[in-house]
């Protein structure tokens, strides 16, 4: 689906699969670096999920009228779409209210030119592109490479450390750099960023190849935040 028909996209209308209807379109969701919209919102009449998350590739005009290129089972197949693994609040280029925007957890670093504004399922390859911030040099991943969601639960090597605030994204290249923690992690108040070269694995939450000793010892990367977290 084109940039351009998004701004054309209603919600709060019904809308089939391809086999029978699927249900209402209620919300976007937003990919805020992009300014693009990325997945619906899709209030299902039946099925094991009330809402489920649907790629905006998957929405299609067939004589004139908009349907899902998917059928009802394969709507429940799709991850469910929880408010709290998105940020709120969130205003966009389009004609939509702030109430009808989810937005991907995405933040940026913060290199005083540009700055980018702060997706969701595994963190396995790590690219081997890397690039200087303030003399030091990170991995990098495409940002459509990495999903993690919101809440997450971050685990270093020796325990648990935290949760998934979101990611951090270089505009410059569109590269996610780092995993930031969420406020009330095992050191308080301080923010943590973990290079995304050092996460090994996300299937049962986010696991990195460090020590908890490590994560607190990480330098800080200068991070610029995003509308605030749903509740």
């Amino acid at each position: 689906m084109a940039h351009t028909d998004q701004e054309h996209l209603e919600l709060g209308v019904e809308i089939p699969a391809s086999d029978g209807p699927a249900g209402t379109l209620s919300r976007v969701v937003l990919d805020p670096t992009t300014e693009t919209i990325t997945h619906l919102v899709v209030t299902r009449h039946h099925g094991h999920e009330p809402q489920v998350l649907v790629p905006v590739e998957l929405l299609a005009s067939v004589d004139g009228e908009l349907r899902l290129g998917c059928s009802t089972a394969e709507l429940d197949d799709l991850p469910p779409a929880r408010e709290r693994h998105f940020v709120t609040g969130i205003g966009g280029p389009l004609q939509y209210r702030t109430d009808q925007i989810l937005a991907w957890p995405y933040y940026g670093l913060n290199l005083g030119v540009g700055l980018t504004r702060g997706h969701p399922h595994d963190t396995q390859a790590v690219g081997g592109a890397s690039d200087a911030l303030g003399g030091a040099r990170y991995d990098r991943v495409p940002k459509g490479e990495v999903e993690v969601r919101r809440g997450d639960t971050v685990h270093a090597s020796d325990g648990e450390i935290g949760r998934v605030r979101g990611l951090v994204v270089d505009l410059a290249d569109d590269q996610v750099t780092h995993v930031l923690l969420e406020d009330g992690h095992l050191w308080g108040a301080r923010e943590i960023s973990i290079p995304i070269g050092a996460v090994s694995d996300s299937r049962h939450g986010v696991r990195v190849a460090l020590t908890r000793d490590q994560v607190r010892d990480l330098p800080a990367v200068p991070v610029h935040g995003l509308g605030r977290p749903a509740s």
